[in-house]
């Protein structure tokens, strides 16, 4: 007969209490989203992008619930890098995203709140699943290969990802317009380029070099002292700068789109192409600091955004 110290006894009941009671909290949260996915997803991108929760309050109020339920879904696609401690798990979150696509446009949602929200939006909107499917591919993708040797790479990622999210935006709102699509893919790159820029020293505390290979290589950035060090360089600052001014190209090249209306973006597109405004403040505090990432500005909410983005609305301009 083995004996159980009584200590050790103690600790594995407090183990299991704890353990007993994570899991009925997870699962008391689990049902309270099933019950409400609209709720579920709105709180869900509150919680994790204050700026798309800003930019969510310009659509209008039928729209808003499909609106909750693309971002919440882009959210959970964007954040399983990071969520998961091996590729494997990664890649089964992945499959269950795929197939929950084929059985929401088969009128057969799992239960889970994102799907359900989604279900509900794809009921009363237009939205093609192959653009589901392309951001599927595009974060498998992304667990295999977290850096990119070229801008190119890092472009298409982009249009694969941030941009077709927007298209996914546009065609909730009923506007089929090869001008308005044109636009939001090179909106789409800037604001992935610019997120990237920002997250930069989350990713270097990983050991991740977001900036291309080809751009890093040409201002000869010591990856591993940035990886080490936790600080900019004047290598690095050459870099950002150069990513930035792309970012900044690809905002003006969307701007141009709309030069026969004097600027002025369409009203009803006008939610959708308010997603520049954040990426205009980034670049503009990029700009102040000197382009340095790791300024800690650059993590600080910007009290002028909610007003900037609300005037910008109503200028219809970005």
């Amino acid at each position: 007969m083995i004996v159980v110290p009584l200590s050790l006894r103690s600790h594995c009941l407090q183990r299991l209490s704890s353990c007993r009671r994570l899991h009925t909290g997870s699962a008391l949260r689990s049902e309270a989203g099933i019950s409400n996915p609209a709720e579920y997803c709105k709180d869900l991108v509150r919680k994790h992008d204050y700026e798309g929760y800003l930019t969510s309050q310009l659509y209008p109020k039928r729209f808003q619930g499909g609106y909750f339920a693309l971002r919440a879904f882009y959210i959970e696609l964007a954040t399983v890098r990071e969520a998961v401690s091996q590729t494997t798990l990664g890649q089964a979150r992945l499959v269950f995203w795929r197939d929950a696509m084929k059985d929401i446009y088969n009128d057969k949602p799992p239960r889970h709140p994102i799907a359900l929200a989604i279900h509900e939006a794809t009921r009363d909107n237009h939205l093609p699943l192959y653009h589901f499917n392309r951001i599927i591919e595009a974060r498998e993708q992304e667990l295999h290969n977290q850096t990119h040797l070229t801008l190119e790479s890092m472009t298409s990622h982009a249009e694969s990802t941030s941009s077709t999210f927007l298209y996914l935006l546009l065609a909730m709102l009923n506007l089929p317009s090869s001008t308005l699509a044109h636009a939001a893919s090179h909106i789409g790159v800037a604001q992935s380029l610019t997120t990237l820029l920002r997250a930069l020293p989350f990713h270097a505390s990983k050991g991740v070099m977001v900036i291309p290979a080809e751009i890093t290589a040409k201002h000869n950035v010591n990856q591993q002292e940035i990886f080490s060090k936790g600080e900019s360089s004047h290598g690095l600052e050459d870099a950002v700068f150069e990513l930035a001014t792309v970012a900044n190209d690809h905002l003006l090249t969307a701007r141009d789109m709309f030069k026969e209306s004097g600027g002025r973006v369409p009203p009803d597109a006008m939610p959708v192409f308010s997603a520049a405004i954040p990426v205009v403040s980034i670049l503009s505090t990029l700009e102040v600091v000197h382009f340095n990432v790791f300024n800690p500005s650059l993590q600080i909410r910007d009290w002028r955004l909610a007003w900037q983005v609300w005037r910008s609305y109503y200028k219809r301009t970005f």
